[in-house]
């Protein structure tokens, strides 16, 4: 077997090369001139809920000094998972994996639509633990829900970790 070096530059080159092939249907079709750009993820497609929102704990200061707290993370795919580790950055650093990864699946902060890895970057170390904590749950658990335990009165509860409400996040 010979392996093969991924670099960022080829990884849609591979991609498109390991696809599986087209249905007859679109095969007849004559060659579009330039592919249609994917539909933005939806919160339900087919009973499955794609996208989850959440409230940051401290929330994101931009340069002009507004906090944004609300946002939206889509949920994660196998490419998703893949593009952080032929990252340059992630060879250099392992630990800037979940920065790239973040970027990559957080859809909104407040009003920004375009989040990279240099917001996930400035961001306070209780909200990138909170944003971690929210990725594991929504793509290994399928839900943000938590039970948890009243400290004074030892009894059992659920409560939803995107902070919908005041006092749940």
């Amino acid at each position: 077997m010979r392996r093969r070096t991924v670099t960022a530059g080829n990884l849609e080159e591979i991609l498109q090369a390991t696809a599986p092939a087209p249905a007859t249907e679109q095969a007849a079709a004559p060659p579009a001139a330039a592919p249609a750009p994917p539909p933005p993820p939806r919160q339900e497609q087919h009973g499955l809920r794609t996208e989850f929102e959440f409230v940051l704990p401290r929330g994101y200061v931009d340069e002009a000094g507004t906090v944004h707290r609300e946002g939206a993370m889509r949920l994660a795919t196998a490419r998703d998972e893949l593009r952080p580790q032929i990252d340059l950055r992630v060879k250099e650093n392992p630990a800037y994996l979940s920065v790239v990864l973040l970027s990559q699946v957080i859809t909104r902060i407040g009003s920004i639509t375009d989040v990279h890895a240099g917001i996930v970057e400035r961001m306070y170390a209780t909200d990138v633990a909170f944003l971690q904590d929210f990725y594991r749950r929504v793509n290994s658990e399928g839900h943000t829900r938590a039970a948890v335990t009243c400290p004074h009165c030892e009894g059992g509860f659920e409560v939803d970790l995107s902070g919908g409400r005041l006092g749940e996040s």
